[in-house]
């Protein structure tokens, strides 16, 4: 009899265990992001080489303090394709994160292979948000724009443990 008692405190606590799991991995650490006006959705300029706002509205986003990479963005923007990929860096090698379910404005296969196939342009809009991670901006012709971060060179040597490649910011002093 104990060991029946046993076994099912243990079988309880791992169905407990991995549905507290699946929640804070989905829904726990995740906020809505309080748009804060101009300054939510901006892009890099090929001339300054700085970011700088851009037209934009419908703007919803989340974001979480665990990781720089949780950042989502979808927003309109009534800018054209041609002026945009004169004005902005383009991004190389976007790969968009996949976004929980219930933020369903945000589909990552979908915005990727857009990408891939060039029915959607990916544009810097903040190089290094956090060290060692970009903005990067994705905008479709129809005015539809999607946003997440995305590691760079930078922060994949430095995570890895070695210096950072010419070009890159020194990295953060890190607290031990």
């Amino acid at each position: 009899m104990t060991g029946k008692i046993l076994a099912a405190v243990i079988v309880v606590s791992a169905i407990l265990s991995g549905f507290l799991m699946y929640y804070l991995q989905v829904y726990g650490f995740y906020q809505e992001v309080t748009p804060r006006g101009v300054e939510d959705v901006q892009l890099t300029s090929v001339a300054a080489g700085q970011p700088e706002p851009i037209l934009f509205e419908n703007f919803k986003a989340i974001d979480s303090d665990s990781s720089p990479l949780r950042y989502r963005a979808c927003f309109e923007t009534p800018m054209s394709e041609a002026m945009l990929t004169e004005t902005y860096v383009v991004y190389d090698d976007p790969i968009p994160n996949v976004a929980p379910g219930w933020f369903d404005c945000f589909d990552a296969q979908a915005i990727g292979s857009a990408l891939e196939d060039g029915q959607a342009f990916a544009f810097l809009g903040i190089s290094n948000v956090e060290y060692g991670f970009d903005r990067v901006v994705a905008i479709f012709p129809d005015g539809r724009g999607y946003a997440w971060h995305q590691m760079n060179i930078c922060g994949e040597e430095v995570f890895d443990g070695n210096p950072p490649p010419p070009g890159c910011p020194p990295p953060p002093e890190r607290s031990e």
